[in-house]
């Protein structure tokens, strides 16, 4: 009967001594005189199988010819392993070549460095690494719906394509069905948008949060989960152009309801990757973060700490450290110092408050006049992980602040009628995809927990 390997290893005794027939790929080859061992992987589960066979097979001789990262069709009996560390082998009755691989196949049974196999990225699921990596990655996007649609919220898709600026264009692509070598220009000496597809400038989008905010306004909970793009030429481990987003929006819920649900769905996700990925984490810890098992267990039992913006300045301005930035009040604050806030707190923190000057137009004015209700969720390793705030919902002071952000109104004027047609206390946040996979995987570098990453000056495959 044909079988998967996750079929074999979650019922095994079902299947010892009995015949079973696998599909997958070589990913070793030890030939001996008078027999062999093929290490096993169909793509179905992290662990690999032991395939034995030995020179009573008819095709031995063609058998010793297989190389490295063939297809194969194995046939035989399922028997417990005499070597230690492993539950069972196959035990080959017949091996049939489906696909050949020829000698310089990249991916030998030996390690190679992340930045070789970035040059390789379609092949680079075949190794231990990438194999743990990606299926972590779809066990945390499926969490992910599962904490949402268990809640209550609808799964909105937002354009791609949009008009709506919302994290401002200069860091947003631009599309045009413009001729480059003809572009007609109108009485300005501008392209003539009036020309293009959509009669006006076009970019691709940088954030679902507009219109997730206008379907919050009639389902009451809604999120976000898909690709956003933007242009920062940035080369840092941390930055990419092409990445995903989870944007949920929820109304008639203030800043403090905000991290309520923040800090479980967080829970969620790990919890939820703990439970089910226990092969690939164990590897993960064991090669990639030493620690890590500890680290996100020890995440899913936290209280997360809530501190304003001003407090955060005093701890670190307080703090025994020689900063490479030094810390101040109404500005940013640096990667070392989120990095000493939650070792400080000795768990994930929140802060919130931040200055209104260094804050997106559509955050919640507070009564200080100084502030806007906006939240960052730092965690320990990992730096910033979620970032959001209470929507503002006043009318007349969204106006006066888009205004004096010289934000494009005309592009946003339906947005800002949702305060005037039954608005109400709102509030959502954005977490990018790939730095939770980077707190839940080790791997520090986001172009190695993205299939086929996008960065300045790569736009392989």
């Amino acid at each position: 009967m044909k079988m998967d390997l996750i079929k074999v290893y979650k019922n095994t005794s079902e299947y010892l001594n009995k015949q079973i027939t696998v599909d997958g790929w070589v990913r070793n080859h030890r030939k001996q005189k008078e027999f062999g061992f093929i290490d096993f992987s169909d793509g179905t589960c992290f662990k690999t199988l032991q395939v034995v066979y030995d020179n009573n097979l008819s095709n031995f001789d063609d058998i010793q010819k297989i190389r490295v990262g063939s297809a194969v069709s194995v046939t035989g009996t399922l028997i417990e392993s005499p070597k230690e560390g492993q539950p069972f082998e196959l035990q080959v009755e017949s091996l049939e070549l489906l696909g050949d691989s020829p000698e310089n196949y990249p991916i030998q049974p030996k390690r190679h460095s992340r930045e070789f196999l970035r040059e390789q990225a379609y092949l680079r699921p075949r190794t231990n690494l990438f194999q743990a990596v990606f299926r972590i990655r779809s066990l945390a996007a499926m969490a992910i719906h599962e904490y949402f649609q268990n809640n209550g919220y609808v799964y909105v898709h937002t354009p791609l394509i949009t008009c709506a600026d919302c994290e401002g264009s200069d860091q947003m692509f631009k599309i045009t069905t413009l001729d480059f070598d003809n572009i007609e220009k109108d009485e300005d000496g501008k392209a003539d948008m009036t020309k293009d597809l959509f009669g006006q400038k076009a970019f691709v989008t940088g954030s679902g949060q507009l219109h997730g905010e206008a379907f919050a306004l009639a389902y009451k909970k809604i999120y976000t989960f898909g690709p956003t793009f933007r242009t920062e030429n940035s080369n840092t481990k941390t930055h990419a152009n092409e990445f995903w987003m989870i944007e949920p929006e929820i109304a008639f819920c203030d800043l403090n309801g905000l991290m309520d649900i923040e800090e479980e769905m967080l829970k969620y996700v790990v919890n939820y990757v703990l439970e089910r990925a226990q092969d690939e984490l164990t590897f993960l810890d064991n090669f990639v973060e030493k620690g890590l098992l500890d680290k996100l267990t020890k995440l899913v039992n936290s209280n997360f700490t809530r501190i304003t913006h001003e407090e955060a300045i005093t701890i670190l301005k307080n703090a025994d450290v020689k900063w490479e930035f030094n810390p101040e009040y109404g500005e940013d604050i640096a990667k070392e110092h989120e990095k000493y806030i939650t070792e400080h707190f000795n768990g994930p923190v929140f802060i919130t408050n931040w200055p209104k000057d260094i804050k997106a137009y559509y955050m919640k004015q507070n009564p200080d006049g100084k502030t806007v209700a906006a939240v960052d969720l730092e965690v320990p390793g990992a730096g910033e992980l979620m970032g959001g705030s209470q929507r503002e919902e006043d009318y007349d002071k969204l106006i006066k602040r888009i205004e004096e952000m010289e934000v494009d109104r005309e592009t946003i004027e339906w947005y800002i009628n949702l305060r005037k047609y039954g608005g109400c206390v709102h509030s959502g946040f954005g977490m990018g995809f790939e730095r939770l996979l980077i707190y839940l995987t080790g791997v520090e570098n986001i172009r190695d927990v993205i299939p086929f990453p996008r960065t300045p000056g790569n736009c392989l495959y």
